[in-house]
């Protein structure tokens, strides 16, 4: 949901609670905000960080966070990446989800349609459920399901890949590699819930084919599980898109329990935060990505952060397939999503108007 704030000085701010989240997590803030000076954006955020938590619960804070730095930088007449310190990039990477296929030669020839399109960066699902009908390559109790969704977390849910299994996902990724080459940057999601032992044996498996990173292996708290991982397997590791605040990110980066970490703007505490989440990351070593799905006004929201963070790696965009994605907005040039990179805006605030 698309938030706005107004003021009465005629000067309005645009914000997003983020995808899959209630409106109600930001109006019910509206109360700590009235009669409040908007331009004291961290001020502000401090006083209505307690009503958010981890994934959508922080959709609220976040996007009403959004609409402020919106708000002060028409204000005060300048973009937002301005107000954070200025830019380190004109322009943000972006790679963009793409059609998964049985077929490994049918999912490689749409990976290098992207590259093709200018992407840079490429990204594919490699979940176990793509081999569960092989007899030998994932063994599981009867009646586990390999569904998405599924709330059963990885270490519990007693399912593990065989090392047939775990190869024959390694083909799998060799094929997209013959498409694309090795040059080109390829991370991989959604493995499914095993166990630590088979994410370290996928893992390695997969090791050959340089991945750029292997995401959200198991969930992000378990900190010491994930430094496991991370230190049986020689490809970086990486989580962060449902962590609230910087704290979690910091304790993660300081163990080195993962190699990068990717928060989601309108999850990990708006604009500031996330900043903040990559400045600390810095100084560990780690660098950040940027998870992303929703409208052009996040998506300018974590481009500015993206331009102000040193850190920053790539950011993600899941509507490069949505026609009228970009007609929800004016005031940037179209598409917004240009040969693989989106330009910074210089126009005061986000730099976006409703269509």
């Amino acid at each position: 949901p698309i938030i706005r704030i107004d003021t009465n000085q005629g000067i309005y701010g645009l914000g997003e609670v983020r995808d899959g989240a209630s409106k109600n997590y930001a109006l019910m803030l509206k109360s700590r905000l009235l009669n409040q000076n908007p331009c004291n954006v961290d001020r502000l955020f401090r006083r209505i960080k307690q009503f958010g938590n981890h994934s959508r619960q922080a959709g609220g804070v976040c996007g009403v966070e959004m609409a402020l730095w919106d708000l002060a930088g028409k204000a005060f007449n300048v973009p937002v990446y301005q107000m954070l310190g200025g830019k380190f990039r004109d322009r943000i990477r972006i790679y963009a989800d793409t059609t998964e296929s049985p077929d490994p030669k049918v999912f490689g020839q749409r990976l290098k349609a992207r590259m093709d399109q200018g992407f840079t960066w490429l990204k594919m699902d490699l979940g176990v459920e793509m081999v569960s009908s092989v007899p030998g390559a994932v063994t599981r109790p009867a009646g586990t399901s390999f569904a998405f969704g599924d709330t059963t977390q990885h270490m519990f849910t007693g399912m593990e890949i065989t090392e047939k299994g775990a190869a024959l996902m390694s083909d799998y990724v060799a094929a997209v590699r013959e498409q694309v080459g090795m040059d080109v940057p390829l991370s991989a999601d959604h493995f499914g819930h095993i166990g630590v032992n088979s994410c370290i044996r996928l893992g390695k498996a997969l090791e050959k084919h340089n991945m750029a990173w292997l995401e959200d292996m198991i969930p992000w708290q378990y900190t010491d599980l994930l430094k496991k991982i991370n230190d049986a397997v020689d490809i970086p590791i990486l989580t962060g898109e449902d962590i609230y605040l910087k704290e979690s990110f910091i304790e993660l980066a300081r163990n080195h329990a993962v190699d990068i970490i990717q928060p989601d703007l309108a999850t990990s505490g708006g604009i500031l935060e996330t900043k903040k989440i990559g400045d600390a990351a810095q100084e560990l070593g780690v660098p950040m990505v940027m998870h992303f799905a929703g409208t052009p006004v996040s998506c300018m929201a974590n481009v500015h952060c993206a331009a102000a963070t040193e850190n920053f790696l790539v950011m993600e965009n899941h509507s490069v397939e949505v026609p009228w994605w970009g007609d929800l907005v004016n005031g940037v040039d179209k598409p917004i999503v240009n040969k693989g990179f989106i330009t910074v805006p210089d126009k005061p605030g986000l730099g976006v108007t409703l269509n």
